[in-house]
């Protein structure tokens, strides 16, 4: 008998600390909820508004100076690239538009001028750019 009190002693005294210390298991319960944080989102910031996109007309531009102009076509030197020399024959409206600016003198070699051309047909449809004074 002495010696089932001293192997159950041990036992007994492990079941009474594990009953009066709180297991693993029981500290395992439920989280608490924790309430999201609710951030309010801001207004954006636009930074720049989108510009309308012109209607696309078709036309090409020709940045450049005026090498040669008469009432049927225009010679223009490339603004960037003095080896980019490109001759535009011109249409009716444009042609009709030409002989009045050539009878008032017409434009002279270096001009500033920008050729609105057909890109199929190579033909300068409208001419912008102001003709310098006669000599």
């Amino acid at each position: 008998m002495k010696s089932v009190k001293l192997m159950a002693a041990p036992g007994i005294a492990a079941l009474v600390l594990a009953a009066g210390l709180p297991s693993p298991a029981r500290a395992q319960g439920p989280v608490p909820i924790v309430a999201p944080i609710v951030v309010d989102t801001a207004v954006p910031i636009i930074v720049s508004a989108i510009k309308p996109t012109p209607k696309p007309s078709g036309l090409v531009k020709f940045d450049g100076f005026v090498m040669h102009a008469n009432i049927a076509q225009i010679t223009v030197r490339a603004t960037g690239n003095d080896l980019a020399v490109r001759t535009f024959p011109l249409s009716q409206a444009a042609a009709a538009k030409m002989q009045q600016i050539v009878d008032k003198g017409g434009y002279q070699f270096g001009d500033k001028v920008t050729v609105l051309y057909d890109p199929t047909s190579q033909t300068a449809v409208k001419i912008k750019g102001k003709p310098s004074k006669a000599l």
